[in-house]
Order: structure tokens, then sequence, then C-alpha cells
């Protein structure tokens, strides 16, 4: 029987970290985030619905979706953010629990859903466990500086439209600590993954 985890964290936390761990360790990985972006442009109902949200303005040369300009619409709007949200997470979730039931039937032991709104879009709800992964506020907001080049305020942006990590821990069965180094994070990857398997046997 298979074991569904959920794997959440919060912007820079070092979810896509522990991600490649798992598939690393040969257990199927179901990308939500990757699900979402090839939705964006390639569905022609969700491109035609963001374009009457949002307008043209979130549009590049190519008539492709800009996803920089729609993400700084949505970090500093809350009621635009549920609007794009209502869009799309609906057929990711779909597309999600359809590719689960396939690996299922390829009795797969293990898949992992990561999900960045794991909580937030009630996803949780058909996973069995879930591991959030843990990084402090502000070594979240020095990643983000280096890996987008943006500055102070928009991180804290970013990171304040998310539940905060500390309500995330609160939710969650597992946390694997990402705030220290590469090497204690795949320790702590190690303990949980273990502890999962052991109760799945």
């Amino acid at each position: 029987m298979s074991k569904i985890i959920g794997l959440t964290g919060g912007i820079a936390s070092g979810k896509s970290t522990v991600s490649k761990m798992f598939k690393e360790r040969e257990i199927p990985v179901i990308d939500t985030d990757q699900i979402a972006k090839t939705l964006l442009n390639e569905d022609k109902d969700i491109y035609k619905e963001i374009l009457k949200t949002f307008g043209e303005d979130v549009l590049t040369p190519n008539q492709e979706i800009n996803r920089n300009k729609l993400a700084q619409i949505i970090f500093k709007d809350k009621e635009k953010r549920k609007k794009l949200n209502a869009i799309i997470h609906p057929k990711v979730k779909e597309i999600t629990l359809h590719e689960t039931t396939h690996l299922k039937d390829l009795k797969q032991p293990l898949i992992v859903l990561d999900v960045p709104l794991l909580f937030e879009a009630d996803f949780d709800s058909v996973c069995d466990v879930t591991i959030v992964v843990y990084a402090r506020k502000k070594d979240q907001i020095s990643r983000l500086l280096s890996r987008e080049g943006i500055d102070e305020a928009y991180a804290k942006q970013k990171i304040n439209a998310q539940m905060p990590l500390s309500k995330k821990k609160e939710l969650a069965d597992y946390i694997i600590d990402n705030s220290k180094s590469i090497l204690e994070t795949r320790k702590s990857f190690e303990r949980v993954l273990k502890e999962i398997e052991k109760t799945n046997k």
C-alpha cells in the first residue's frame, strides 16, 4: 500500500533541497509548483482567465504569462492572490491526484507531494503524513536576496504572504530543520524518512 507524504515549507526554506533528497532515493516526487508553471501557458482556459483577471500587462513580448510580473501583483495584494489561486489550484489538484493514482497503481511504496501551499490549499487532506522544511526568517530573507536579486522589502512581502512557518510546524507530522548545514539537513531527512518507512511496513 502506498503512503502519501506531503512536503511543504516557506519560500527559500529549503523545500527544494529536501525534495531533491527524496528523488536521489528514487522516491517519486509530484511537484505542484512545476504543474502550476506549465498550466500558466499551456492550459488555454487558465491563460484566458488570468488575462481577464489581471490584464495584458502580465504578458511577455512573446504573449506568454510573465510569472515575475504576476508574482509582484499577487504578493502585494491578498485579494488578487486569492483570485489567482482560485483559477489555478483546482486544476493543479486534479492533475496531482491523477498522477498520485497512477503511482499507486504502480505499487510505489512512498509518493511525495511537493506543495508550497500544502495546508492553505487543503492538500494535506490527501496525505498520510506531512513534513515541513523549516528555516529561520533571516535565512529565508538572505537566500531570497541572493537567489532572486530582489530588495529586502519585497523579500519580506513574499515571506509574509504565506502561512507562518511556525504555524506550519504545529500542523506537520515531521519537521526537517534546514537552518544549519546541508549535512545536518540530510541527517534530519534520513531520520524522518526512516521513521516514515518504519510505519509503512
